[in-house]
This record gives structure tokens, C-alpha cells and sequence, in this order.
């Protein structure tokens, strides 16, 4: 930002201005893979992996940076696992090469990444990541170095992407019509192809690599939800974007559907009706965010599962990012008109905050109240969008009751503490002094069937009375034998 846009920003927005100014103050990047005790793990001494660094950066920076804060030797793998799915990505955008080129050459791009010195210069002179496919050669050389079990793995993702890929690209090449998809299920399959096997390719990295538990690599599903849901926002933000290109991956069972024409009788026949038409626009966008929602609950039982705070992060803030970007779309008709994209403070916070599940949690709660108040009982999805805004809402509270409080622990508590004017709290308190008082009867039989002294709560009580009468039962017999043994002297004296 220029220092006008920091002055105008702290003018007009004081709010936001203070948010960023927290960021800058207090947010500090993890490790910098540019030091020398970093080479080791980060590959940065090496000039083909220091242009790899290079090619991450200008792909993408907001993955660049969650990228270079991985542990250890991880950076680096997700590093060339997301360059080599870029170069297969950008060979199936480009729609400057011919079928007959992008056929063989997306089918076989998993055995070009391991040929030594290949690389690729036919793609159009205007595609933004041509330079990942000129430079390719740099890519495979450090590929080459990786452990093969790490290899391994993101050649087979590689594999099974570029056959999706392949065939959703020939199916495109075969029709005079612009790319559009027909059912949902074919929308759900090519997102899949593209960014839910991301999801899985990383679950096992994070296994392989041994970050995360070995159980991680078989959360297919989940992985693949988290994937999904990074894609379809994308997608949905992305609308105004793609229509430009002539690519459309909205569904026509969703945009062409009767129920979301004005009069509810008119189905749609071009998907570009939705720039002319701005209530059917919105109606469909709320369709399309529908059903992006629905992966919400698998993403965040996902993030529940990681235990490694950077591999937390870097799957955390963009699934934040995600929700926040849907809440910016929903009604929003200036999707239709230009780009848009959640503002730097807005995204600063969320950084800032996605540092746990219990705070994921909340922030999704958030969005989805947001969502749910600015629903119209007018919109034909107004119950499914009601329905997909409380499943978020559900998830969050009884994996993070909002009548618990959490405070940083200190050295007489443990930082849980209950929200005094919620009825909940009583029966969590009730429950728990049931709880301390068997456990506390629990201690007191062991004790006593160990023939130790109780401990705790059976401390200050006095000796138990089974002893009292042990005790007792035996002074009376030696004062009895005593007596007796008194008489029966006396009696022979006498």
C-alpha cells in the first residue's frame, strides 16, 4: 500500500486503518527462508530451487506466503507440488493450444515432470503463468531431488488431475458452444479434478512427511471438501472474470432452472442472461452459494483433525478467506459487474484470528449469520440457504459451546470458565460437582481396599469407623483378660 492509500484508508476507514496497523505491529512471518541456517530445509542455496521460490511467488502470493511458513522440509515439497499442478493448470486454460497439441500433452504431463531438462514454450504470449512451463526445467531438477515417497505422491496426483483435466478439455474442443457444465454432479466432478485431489495430495504429504498423524492421508472425503469449497468460492467470485474468457462453470441445472426466472416460469437458455438480468442473477448466485456451503461442516471437521500449528495455518486461513468471500458475494450484484475481493484489513483479521479451531469455528459461525440476514423470503433458495447457515451455526456449538469461556490459562486455573446468565451453565456446573463428588467416592473405596489412608476429600474426616471399632473391640479384650487374669489371682490366694 502507498502512503496516500494508507492515509485515505486511515481517514475514511479508522477501523480497518487500526486493524492493519495491529497486523504490521504484531504479525511476524515464522521462519524466512532466506537464511542461511534455512538452505538445508528450504533448498534456497540452490539456484533451481531459488527459481522455484521465484515461480511460487509469481503464481500466487497469498499461497506463497502460508507456503514458506511450513516446518522444515514440507515448505519446500508443497512448494513444488503447487508448481507442477500451476504448469498442468495453465496448460488447461490455455485455449490458444489446439486439442490436438493439449491432448497428449496433459496426458503425459506426469512422466514430462520427471524427464531432466523438459520444459514447454507453447503457450499463448497473453496466459499469465507461461513463464512456470518456459522455466519447467528447474522444477523437474528439484523434483528429482525429493524423497521418492514424497515424489511419488505428487506424481500420482498429478496423473489422476491431468486425466480429469484432459477430458473436460476435449469435451469443451468438441463443442462449438463456449465451455459451460450441464449438472451439478459434473461441476461437483471437475472441481474434484482440480482442486479436491489438491486436498488429498496434501492430507498425504502431511502424512508422509510426518507433520500429521498417518490416518490424515485416508481422509478422502474430508480432504476433498476442503478442496471443493476452496474452489467453488473461487468460482463464484470469479464469475464476471470467466465470462469475459467465455468459460462458464456455473451448472445449467442451477442457472437454467424455471424457479429462478422473475416469473417463475421462464427458464434461462443463455447463462449470459445473468448480466442482464439482475434478479435472476442473484437468485442463482444464492443457488451457487447454497451449494458451495455444504462443504463447510467437512472443512472445518478437517481442520479439527491437524495438529501441526503451521499445517493448522496454511489450511485454515484460506477456508477463512473462503467463508468471508461468500458472505462479500452473496446478494451482491457487483459480483456481476467487476472483480471483487474481501478488503486487506478484513483479511489481515482473519490471519490474525485462524490460529485454532475453536476460532475457525466462531469465524464461520460469523459468516453464516451474516449470510442468513440478508436472505429474502422472496428467494426461491431462502429455506436451503436458512438450512446450510444453521448447520454451521450447529456444528460450531456443540463442538465449541458458546456458554464455555476461554481465557489463557494461569497457574490456578485452567482457563474454562462458564457464561454465568446462560441456563446451560448450571447443568454443566451441576454435572460437574456430580462428576468431582464420585470421583472423590471412587478415591475413598480404592483407598480403603488398598489399606491406605484416603486421600482428597476423605482428608480431615477423622479415622474411618471399621478402625474405631477395630481399635475399641481390642481394649476391651485386654482389659477383660486383665480383669480376669486379677480375679483369678485373688481367688488362689485365698
Amino acid at each position: 500500500m502507498g502512503a496516500l492509500e494508507i492515509l485515505s484508508l486511515a481517514l475514511t476507514h479508522p477501523t480497518e486503518f487500526r486493524i492493519l496497523l495491529q497486523f504490521w505491529n504484531s504479525y511476524e512471518p515464522k521462519r524466512d527462508i532466506t537464511k542461511k541456517e534455512e538452505h538445508s530445509s528450504s533448498g534456497w542455496d540452490r539456484p533451481t530451487m531459488r527459481r522455484c521460490w521465484e515461480l511460487l511467488d509469481h503464481s500466487s502470493r497469498s499461497f506463497s506466503t502460508v507456503i514458506k511458513e511450513l516446518d522444515g522440509d514440507l515448505a519446500r515439497v508443497i512448494c513444488l507440488f503447487y508448481i507442477v499442478l500451476r504448469g498442468l493448470d495453465t496448460i488447461e486454460d490455455d485455449m490458444t493450444i489446439p486439442d490436438d497439441i493439449k491432448q497428449p500433452l496433459l496426458r503425459s504431463f506426469h512422466e514430462k515432470t520427471l524427464v531432466p531438462g523438459w520444459n514447454f514454450s507453447g503457450s499463448g504470449p497473453d496466459e499469465k503463468d507461461r513463464i512456470v512451463l518456459v522455466d519447467y526445467h528447474v522444477v523437474v531438477e528439484e523434483l528429482l531431488r525429493l524423497d521418492p515417497i514424497c515424489r511419488d505422491t505428487i506424481v500420482d496426483i498429478c496423473h489422476k488431475m491431468e486425466t480429469g483435466m484432459a477430458d473436460f478439455a476435449h469435451r469443451a474442443a468438441l463443442s462449438s458452444e463456449p465451455l459451460t457444465l450441464d449438472a451439478i454432479k459434473d461441476y461437483d466432478l471437475y472441481c474434484h479434478y482440480v482442486a479436491g485431489l489438491v486436498g488429498e495430495g496434501l492430507s498425504r504429504l502431511f502424512s508422509v512427511s510426518g507433520k500429521e498423524s498417518p490416518s490424515l492421508a485416508h481422509q478422502l472425503e474430508l480432504s476433498n471438501s476442503l478442496g471443493m469449497l476452496l474452489q467453488k468460492t473461487n468460482i463464484i467470485r470469479d464469475f464476471r472474470e470467466d465470462a469475459e474468457e467465455m468459460r462458464f462453470f456455473w451448472p445449467r441445472e442451477i442457472w437454467g432452472a424455471a424457479e429462478y426466472s422473475p416469473d417463475g416460469r421462464t427458464p434461462a437458455t443463455d447463462i449470459l442472461q445473468l448480466l442482464r438480468e439482475p434478479q435472476r442473477a442473484k437468485w442463482v448466485q444464492s443457488a451457487m452459494i447454497v451449494d458451495a456451503l455444504r462443504h463447510t461442516c467437512d472443512a472445518l471437521d478437517y481442520l479439527r483433525l491437524l495438529r501441526n500449528q503451521s499445517v493448522f495455518n496454511f489450511a485454515a486461513i484460506p477456508a477463512t478467506m473462503a467463508i468471508a468471500t461468500l458472505d462479500l458475494c452473496f446478494m451482491n450484484s457487483e459480483m456481476f459487474k467487476r472483480n471483487i475481493k474481501i478488503r486487506k484489513a478484513r483479511a489481515a483479521e482473519l490471519i490474525m484470528r485462524s490460529t485454532n479451531p475453536r476460532e475457525v469455528a466462531l469465524i464461520f459461525k460469523e459468516y453464516a449469520r451474516s449470510i442468513h440476514a440478508k436472505t429474502s423470503p422472496s428467494d426461491p433458495s431462502f429455506l436451503r440457504i436458512s438450512v446450510a447457515c444453521s448447520k454451521i451455526e450447529h456444528w460450531a456449538e456443540c463442538n465449541y459451546p458458546s456458554f464455555v469461556r476461554v481465557s489463557p490459562p494461569s497457574s490456578t486455573s485452567i482457563g474454562l470458565s462458564f457464561d454465568p446468565s446462560d441456563a446451560r451453565s448450571r447443568v454443566a456446573i451441576a454435572d460437574a460437582e456430580a462428576d468431582k463428588r464420585l470421583a472423590e467416592e471412587r478415591r475413598r473405596l480404592a483407598a480403603r481396599d488398598n489399606g491406605a489412608p484416603a486421600t482428597s476429600g476423605a482428608q480431615g474426616q477423622g479415622p474411618p469407623w471399621e478402625m474405631l471399632l477395630i481399635i475399641g473391640g481390642a481394649v476391651f479384650l485386654i482389659l477383660a483378660l486383665s480383669v480376669g487374669i486379677v480375679l483369678a489371682v485373688l481367688y488362689f490366694i485365698q
